[in-house]
């Protein structure tokens, strides 16, 4: 497993398609703040309209992906500005809901969903990201592989044969990673753990603190892990991450250890014992310094909230 798989993991990243909208004249839809732990997407399957979020407006085209990692609130409208005059309809026939303002040959077909995460663990890889992650899946060149996967959305979403929710889910958990993939290879990231991911020689010294939290990791040995001389790895690795080597690692220890609590089954003991902590005490201090809870109350609210 590659660290961005495990940190995928770790945050709990699942999409869920809500909506299928079929719009042409003019059309408006608003969207609020999202809830915590929540992300909207919009992937354009045809036609063309502007998002407006605050402060700028962005133009969607066929085979647009756009990502709001951030929640904010947006509106979807025509590219002309014309007055919205006419009603929505929601149709509930099928695996989703399509809202649809047109009888005849929409000027706009777009796919609405979202993607949750632990709010937590989103940190991990949200944190980084711009407000609206915009991936043109359409014309980008070296990822064939999107526009096929925006081709097999469509041929689902048109067909709607048994078992098309389940596909294009899964669908939309690949587009999430390619999409990931695109921000990363621009070279645009700023400092942080993603950033770390887009060396190749990091990225497998962050992949050696995931496979074993609990071995106690010197700058050296990770640097080992990096094929780089320590002072090398430890310069570069704070360029890209914007911590040093050991506050990545408690970091992700306090990660993996929230994942564990999550799941249940283990005591705080043994938990702080696979994270690398002897003393539960030691490891109740980091936890709460880093996640703003204690074990217990963590575990509680988790049970809770489940």
């Amino acid at each position: 497993m590659d660290a961005l798989t495990r940190v995928l993991d770790l945050a709990q990243v699942q999409g869920t398609l809500d909506l299928r909208c079929q719009l042409a004249g003019g059309f408006s839809l608003d969207h609020v703040d999202a809830e915590p732990g929540e992300a909207p997407f919009h992937l354009v399957l045809g036609g063309s309209a502007a998002m407006e979020l605050p402060g700028h407006t962005v133009v969607m085209e066929p085979g647009d992906l756009l990502i709001l990692p951030r929640g904010t609130r947006h509106r979807v409208h025509d590219l002309r500005g014309r007055d919205v005059t006419t009603t929505m309809s929601l149709d509930h026939v099928g695996p989703f809901s399509i809202k649809r303002n047109t009888d005849g040959e929409p000027e706009l077909d777009l796919l609405c969903g979202r993607f949750t995460f632990a709010p937590d663990a989103g940190r991990l890889l949200f944190g980084a990201l711009p407000e609206v992650l915009h991936v043109r899946l359409g014309g980008e060149h070296g990822i064939d592989a999107l526009s096929g996967i925006v081709a097999m959305f469509r041929n689902e979403v048109a067909r709607m044969e048994p078992g098309a929710l389940a596909v294009v889910t899964s669908l939309t958990q690949a587009l999430f990673v390619f999409a990931l993939r695109a921000q990363l290879r621009d070279g645009i990231m700023p400092p942080s753990l993603l950033g770390l991911m887009v060396d190749p020689r990091l990225s497998r010294a962050l992949l050696a603190m995931l496979r074993e939290p609990e071995r106690d990791w010197t700058v050296a040995a990770l640097a080992e892990q990096a094929a780089m001389s320590r002072a090398t790895f430890a310069r570069h690795f704070e360029a890209r991450g914007d911590l040093a080597p050991h506050e990545v690692l408690t970091l992700l220890r306090m990660h993996l250890a929230a994942d564990l609590l999550r799941r249940g089954g283990l005591t705080a003991g043994a938990v702080a014992d696979r994270v690398g902590y002897r003393s539960e005490s030691a490891f109740g201090k980091a936890f709460t310094r880093v996640m703003g809870s204690t074990p217990a109350r963590f575990r509680r609210e988790g049970r809770a909230s489940d």
